[in-house]
């Protein structure tokens, strides 16, 4: 029975009175986060201020406490020194990860890697050990796993059964490393060819109404498109008094003309791009594979993982100073005034409906 002899129930939050009767943060509530200020000495300055005796202020607005705590050159040192950890762990692993081959054993690899890694992290500041560890283990359940399995039935190969073997490496990945100037391209024509889109949008909502310019160019459907567009140009086309609603159409149709454009420059590159990815992956040399997937892919992940392991580490400290800058913000007598007011301006407005 673990409750008998482990209590697991949190300290009772206790408020205090003479904070909420004159205002003021209690500044025992502030030294009670101790643990953070022996990591940052000097933004506990930065956060709160001296107001009287035994209470303090905040010494920001209420909105700046997030910004200024991972703003503060404190965190940034903690920063590096969380990520030299890291960096250190992978630098003992990517050798062994690379050096991976047919026969080898996933079970083995993943406890001893998990074991260093929870042991390299134990000497962590604030970071829970068992957070980076656990990020490991989910990459592991969720990917790692299977591609180790394949390395070690197949070994590191680009191309499988013929086929770009994308379980192993992700297109992302490819394009990324040897397409980044395609890929911007193909970014640059899907915008074009989406703000065309956006531009027909913008013309039908606001001329398509029953009184606008487009009203009469809706098909027997009710919809507006390029056809019933052309359709309702070559009725008015000799009509003098209708310059106004021919020169919108005219101009619509231009517009479906370079969106038909884009969209075919866009489809066109996409499919180039895509025919030069796959024809990359009958390329790729084993060390450029195993580059891609224990850098590109693997560490690239956990270095992700423990980034935000190192923010959550945060969320606490976050999130008390911001609890107590709301309970204690306003003191007893503001609220009263503020009530009494608002008491007031409710009894006059209910005054003139008597009248």
């Amino acid at each position: 029975n673990i409750p008998r002899y482990i209590d697991g129930s949190e300290a009772e939050d206790l408020h205090d009175i003479e904070g909420h009767l004159k205002g003021g943060i209690p500044e025992r509530d502030i030294d009670a986060l101790d643990r953070y200020w022996k990591v940052f000495p000097t933004l506990r300055k930065a956060l709160v201020k001296p107001l009287r005796k035994g209470y303090v202020d905040l010494a920001v607005p209420a909105g700046d406490i997030r910004s200024t705590i991972f703003g503060h050159a404190e965190f940034t040192r903690f920063q590096k020194e969380t990520a030299g950890l890291f960096d250190a762990w992978r630098e003992r692993w990517l050798p062994r990860l690379k050096a991976l081959k047919a026969g080898a054993k996933p079970k083995q690899l993943i406890a001893e890697m998990s074991e260093d890694l929870l042991a390299t992290f134990r000497g962590a500041r604030l970071v829970d050990a068992y957070d980076v560890y656990q990020r490991l283990m989910d990459l592991w359940a969720a990917s790692m796993q299977d591609d180790v399995y394949m390395i070690s039935a197949e070994g590191w190969k680009a191309v499988l059964d013929g086929a770009p073997n994308t379980d192993l490496i992700p297109v992302d990945l490819v394009k990324a490393k040897y397409f980044g100037t395609e890929v911007e391209r193909l970014a640059d024509l899907e915008a074009k060819r989406d703000a065309v889109t956006r531009e027909i949008e913008e013309a039908v909502e606001e001329h398509g109404g029953d009184d606008g310019l487009l009203a009469d160019a809706r098909n027997d459907a009710d919809k507006i498109n390029k056809a019933s567009v052309g359709a309702r140009l070559k009725v008015i086309a000799a009509d003098r008094a209708a310059a106004e609603e021919r020169a919108l159409l005219e101009r619509m149709l231009k517009l479906w003309e370079r969106e038909s454009a884009a969209s075919k420059a866009a489809k066109d590159a996409a499919k180039a791009l895509e025919s030069a990815v796959a024809a990359k992956y009958g390329k790729l040399t084993a060390d450029e594979v195993k580059t891609l997937v224990c850098e590109g892919k693997w560490m690239a992940q956990l270095h992700v993982s423990r980034e935000a392991a190192q923010f959550d580490a945060l969320v606490p400290l976050i999130s008390r100073v911001s609890e107590l800058a709301e309970r204690y913000g306003e003191p007893l007598a503001k609220l009263s005034d503020f009530s009494a007011d608002a008491a007031q301006r409710v009894a006059t407005h209910l005054s003139r409906f008597s009248l």
